[in-house]
């Protein structure tokens, strides 16, 4: 897995801004985002393997994107 860079974490957090703000969101473009969020979690908890915190933050994040992914 690539190391996730500063810019990926602030165009996530521009994009979940974004979204919020958009009254005309789809939940498709919801679960698409999370899904965003879950991979890029998962690659930072990859790039940093004893951290127990970050592996069970993406994991959860991970969980809920899926869930969001199978609703749709």
């Amino acid at each position: 897995m690539s190391r996730p860079s500063i810019a990926e974490v602030s165009a996530l957090i521009a994009d979940l801004a974004a979204l919020r703000r958009n009254p005309h969101r789809t939940s498709a473009e919801y679960a698409a985002l999370m899904s965003h969020k879950a991979d890029l979690l998962e690659r930072i908890a990859a790039r940093t393997p004893g951290d127990v915190d970050a592996a069970e933050v993406a994991r959860l994040a991970r969980e809920r994107a899926d869930s969001l992914t199978s609703a749709n």
